[in-house]
């Protein structure tokens, strides 16, 4: 579990909190009541701040529990409402990594679908039409192979919820580790799926900026090389 003390901050100043989100928390509480990013970061501020009462930090977009990457919390509420809208009007730019079951037969293309999210389960399901679901459009890039495992470049074009995760099981390339999708049970609340990189325009200077986030140390023991010192060539 994430330790405030330990958070692995990309970027800070009075508008903006950029985390490396590690594998196996909740960005926001739900009914287990399980501690969260969002509590061990306003933890940080308060801490680091003195700042008396409650701490104002808000959530933009979300990663889900076993994701790892590039998080943006909005430190005002100018901000989150300004970062709010640059995540609905899809100018943000996200870059996924993910090592999944397989090798490609096209080794780079994009994945067009319709996803319906079946709440009971907590489960994205791909369906025929617009009339049951949501589009989603993802593309890929197979960076690179090994024995029956890729390492595959993904950028989202939009945003629903667990979109990759379900559209790379839909066309046989599950990632490794996440059962509910058939990418199998490798770890407990972790799986090979993180976002490397987040480009978004400044809410107040509004210039572009560019996040990116070490990739975790598990994943070394999956792929003939470190990727995180790698990483740079192959994009």
């Amino acid at each position: 579990m994430a330790d405030f003390l330990n958070l692995d901050i990309l970027f800070e100043d009075n508008h903006l909190l950029v985390l490396n989100k590690p594998t196996g928390i909740l960005v926001q509480g739900d009914i287990t009541g399980k501690k969260t990013l969002l509590q061990e970061a306003k933890k940080y501020i308060k801490i680091k701040y003195q700042k008396p009462g409650n701490v104002f930090l808000a959530i933009v977009h979300r990663l889900d529990k076993p994701v790892s990457g590039v998080i943006v919390f909005a430190r005002n509420s100018k901000s989150a409402g300004r970062l709010s809208e640059v995540f609905r009007g899809r100018r943000v730019e996200k870059v996924y990594l993910a090592l999944v079951k397989g090798i490609f037969r096209e080794k780079s293309g994009i994945l067009k679908d319709y996803i319906h999210w079946e709440e009971p389960e907590r489960k994205a399901k791909i369906v025929s039409d617009g009339s049951m679901g949501k589009e989603a459009v993802t593309f890929y890039e197979v960076i690179d192979e090994d024995k029956n495992m890729s390492l595959v470049k993904l950028i989202p074009h939009t945003g629903r919820k667990h979109q990759l995760r379900v559209q790379l099981s839909k066309i046989g390339h599950p990632i490794l580790g996440d059962e509910k999708y058939g990418g199998g049970k490798i770890f407990k609340d972790k799986i090979f799926l993180h976002c490397y990189k987040l480009t978004l325009p400044h809410p107040v200077k509004k210039e572009n900026m560019d996040f990116k986030a070490k990739i975790p140390d598990f994943w070394k023991d999956f792929w003939r090389y470190d990727i995180s010192k790698e990483i740079l060539s192959l994009l």
